[in-house]
């Protein structure tokens, strides 16, 4: 039962489930307040309506993106030195009350420019970029180094279909109930309350992972690996090193945590170049899934709210495809062979993805794409066994900053790139051969990591047998 009080998962379900909620009930509400004054039918007040709320979209956007900077990385340093669970707390407890301000625009009638205001507090609060780090710092802490890779995708796979779930419910519940005029009430309150929840649970049930006791087990394993492999071996040589091996006390072999199993001096260089690595592979990921909402809805594929619905689920889908890959790939390929596959299949699909033009084919390239959330998470817990667990919240803060902030930027220009060369070529779209050739780009710097990894690995045993 202890060792359940350390499963973040609930965590990161529920909060999806509230962050589906939300945003459904945001863009309801925006849509409805610019709405208000545009009864005509004629195509400039829809451009007009679609401006605003595109407007709107950017500001609260920038502040989410921005206002974190400072406070992300001063509560990751707080968590690191005295508790893990402020990374998680704060941000939710800024999500639930900057998130209360929507309410209040619903049922006080309040100026829809008050959720700047939301957005900002949110930020201060740390918002997802703390939220998320420290989710990934507690998977780490509560994981083996072997099984990490699996831990954190399993991770993604929950607030993938926390999110799906969430996302299917959402628009039911702003339909189906309703109180009085006041639209939007019902779900934004149910919001609330999952956010309640994950609160409360982080604070009073969520217990820290006892780092200790699980490098005890790890060696315990390890230790009985290497006790079956000496039976079966007929060297007495290497009978007789095992021998003295054994003699060793174990208290000296337990490390400070899992990571000083292979623990080797940390290397700047390999976590910058991971860094790298992880930045532009999410460019291109969030630039792709920014493109093809508004791809979708153009001709030629000239989707509606059905076909819409379905191209979401299939994104989600992803996050079930990509947790099986990491579960199959990780008991015959290490880190850098997942992440290869990762990338290469992303790419793969945003290259269809470029020459769409029916929607059976936006599905094959959905399909080509399954195994494209592979790589950030496995980027992760490669770059948490080259730094020591007392470092992993700030680490993880500056990654998610990183990818957060250039994000808001790339995500922008790209979609101007697309606005741009839209009417390029009537056969393919060019701002998907650029996300396609960034993918593959993002293939060389974690290859150069791992290699430098490597011989850092195979000079530490050397000097270890020395």
């Amino acid at each position: 039962m202890a060792a359940r009080r350390t499963w973040i998962e609930p965590v990161v379900a529920g909060a999806q489930v509230a962050s589906s909620f939300y945003d459904t009930g945001l863009l309801m509400v925006v849509k409805d307040h610019y709405n208000q004054n545009n009864t005509s039918s004629n195509s400039s007040d829809d451009d007009a309506l679609q401006k605003a709320i595109s407007n709107f979209y950017i500001i609260y956007n920038l502040i989410l993106g921005l206002s974190p900077i400072l406070s992300a990385y001063v509560l990751a340093k707080i968590g690191d030195k005295w508790n893990r669970k402020i990374t998680i707390c704060v941000p939710l407890g800024g999500y639930l009350t900057s998130r209360c301000l929507l309410l209040f625009v619903i049922l006080l009638d309040w100026p829809i420019e008050v959720m700047f205001g939301s957005a900002a507090l949110n930020g201060l609060t740390g918002w997802f970029t703390t939220y998320w780090a420290g989710v990934m710092a507690w998977a780490s802490l509560a994981s083996s180094e072997r099984k990490r890779s699996l831990q954190l995708i399993i991770i993604e796979l929950v607030y993938g279909l926390a999110g799906f779930a969430g996302s299917l419910a959402s628009g039911h519940i702003f339909t189906d109930l309703n109180i009085k005029n006041y639209k939007g009430a019902v779900l934004v309150s149910c919001s609330l309350a999952c956010y309640t929840f994950c609160l409360l649970y982080s604070v009073f049930v969520l217990k820290i992972p006892d780092t200790d006791q699980l490098c005890i087990e790890h060696i315990t394993e390890e230790d009985q690996t290497i006790s079956n492999s000496r039976h079966k071996s007929l060297n007495s040589e290497y009978t007789e090193r095992s021998g003295l091996l054994d003699d060793q006390p174990h208290h000296i072999r337990v490390p400070d945590s899992c990571d000083a199993q292979t623990t080797l001096p940390a290397s700047k260089a390999i976590i910058i170049i991971m860094f790298i690595s992880a930045i532009l592979y999410n460019i291109a990921s969030t630039s792709t899934e920014d493109v093809i909402n508004v791809f979708v809805l153009k001709k030629p594929l000239s989707w509606g709210p059905v076909d819409v619905g379905y191209g979401n689920a299939a994104t989600y889908v992803t996050y079930i495809t990509s947790f099986l890959g990491v579960y199959v790939f990780s008991k015959c390929l290490g880190d850098l062979g997942m992440i290869i596959i990762g990338m290469l299949s992303f790419s793969a699909g945003v290259l269809i993805m470029a020459f769409v033009r029916w929607t059976f084919l936006y599905y094959i390239a959905r399909a080509v794409m399954m195994f494209s959330l592979i790589p950030t998470p496995t980027i992760r817990s490669m770059i948490s066994k080259n730094i020591q667990g007392s470092s992993y919240g700030k680490v993880f803060v500056l990654l998610q900053l990183a990818i957060e902030i250039i994000s808001v930027s790339s995500s922008a220009g790209f979609n101007k790139v697309y606005q741009v060369t839209l009417e390029w070529h009537s056969t393919y779209c060019f701002i998907f051969i650029v996300i396609c050739i960034i993918g593959f780009l993002s293939i060389i710097p974690v290859s150069i990591a791992c290699c430098k990894h490597q011989k850092l690995l195979n000079m530490h045993k050397n000097e270890e047998r020395t």
